[in-house]
């Protein structure tokens, strides 16, 4: 068996030095070069497979730039930030730009050990089931837009981050994923799950429908109703678990109805999205939602409730909605009737019917929002060790 090779970019010659002596100790790897300039480092790095262990704290502008440049050229390079800034905003760029862990300095062995480990261990073409992260939109009454925002925000996060996105329907009687983005799938969910044991997970991409050139892959509702009512709650699970090893999100948008196979979704989800619109039966419905989540002992953090068709004009306020749900408000998505219709009419995103448009620019703020509150998270559960997004 071939042995990993790592590099280190560093310009101190103490850490470099330290970081030698942990790599040395290491079984399965070997130390391929190191150098003290970005330039070099991405030269040797966008041709080689290897483990990039790069220092940003001296120009952290030009090392993100290297990452991001890196990240697009050579996807089997495997990037380790190493810095003595640990602020929030650093650590949000740097993984943005593709890197895989970021470690704050000083650097102790066992956190740098188990890293360069882990990255070893794991196949190129696969970031593993930890850095799929599944956000799903749910509410418990039809009409209100989840739909629309599943397929904006969808599309907004595999734009901005270029990594593979999936995009769920398991609205199993009456999806419509698939007529938002005009789309004619070979196959849906109920093949899927059926041929899922027959189903290489590097080639699952095959069995869905790629939404242009893009890195978004769509997995259709059921074509025949009939057939839906025969999915199982086990079949979903099995499902997600195959997609987190192939994609980096996973978008879902759950069913109204309250089931084995709608809480199996909500159950796996990093983030539920709690969809309404400003109305008293809305409020109402929020209410039933979070006695529910509460009863499934979800986190309180896992729950963003998200406004769909707001107007600053409502008679119901923000903070009426939040003292009555006892919860604050995460997003707010502006009332564009004309731009939403336009988009569903013609099958595309809202960005593509007008782009500076005040909801084109809400989603992908909203991308941009959900994203980091996901990389803060990690942030947050790993404190100040190394974390794989």
């Amino acid at each position: 068996m071939s042995e990993t090779k790592v590099i280190i970019m560093d310009r101190d010659e103490t850490s470099r030095v330290i970081l030698k002596d942990y790599l040395s100790e290491i079984e399965g790897v070997q130390l391929a070069a190191e150098f003290v300039e970005y330039d070099m480092a991405f030269d040797y790095a966008a041709k080689n497979e290897c483990i990039a262990v790069i220092d940003i704290s001296d120009n952290e502008l030009k090392a993100i730039e290297v990452i991001s440049e890196l990240n697009k050229v050579n996807k089997s390079a495997k990037i380790v930030a190493i810095s003595n800034k640990t602020s929030t905003e650093t650590i949000i760029k740097t993984m943005r730009a593709g890197a895989k862990e970021f470690i704050t300095k000083p650097i102790t062995k066992t956190q740098f050990s188990d890293t360069v480990r882990e990255l070893s261990n794991s196949p190129q073409t696969n970031s593993g089931d930890n850095s799929c992260k599944i956000i799903s939109t749910f509410s418990n009454k039809g009409g209100i837009g989840k739909t629309s925002i599943a397929v904006n925000l969808a599309v907004e996060i595999a734009e901005m981050t270029k990594e593979k996105t999936a995009l769920l329907d398991l609205n199993l009687q009456l999806g419509d994923v698939s007529t938002f983005l005009d789309l004619t799938p070979s196959f849906d969910v109920c093949y899927v799950v059926n041929n899922l044991a027959n189903i290489d997970n590097t080639n699952i991409t095959n069995a869905l429908t790629r939404y242009k050139n893009t890195s978004l892959y769509v997995i259709a509702d059921p074509i025949n109703i009939e057939q839906s009512k025969e999915i199982t709650a086990e079949q979903i699970k099995a499902l997600i678990f195959e997609l987190k090893k192939t994609f980096s999100y996973i978008i879902i948008d759950v069913g109204t109805n309250i089931d084995a196979k709608t809480t199996t979704a909500l159950d796996m989800s990093d983030v539920i999205l709690l969809t309404a619109i400003v109305n008293l039966p809305a409020v109402r419905n929020i209410q039933r939602c979070m006695n529910l989540f509460k009863k499934l002992n979800y986190p309180q953090e896992k729950i963003k409730l998200v406004l769909n068709r707001y107007m600053e004009n409502e008679e119901i306020k923000t903070s009426d909605i939040e003292e009555a749900v006892h919860g604050k408000v995460f997003w707010k998505i502006p009332n564009n009737y004309l731009t939403m219709m336009s988009a569903i009419n013609k099958g595309v995103p809202v960005s593509a019917v007008s782009p500076d448009a005040n909801i084109s620019v809400n989603f992908r703020d909203f991308a941009s929002k959900i994203t980091d509150y996901l990389i803060t998270q990690n942030i947050k559960n790993n404190s100040n060790s190394g974390f794989v997004l």
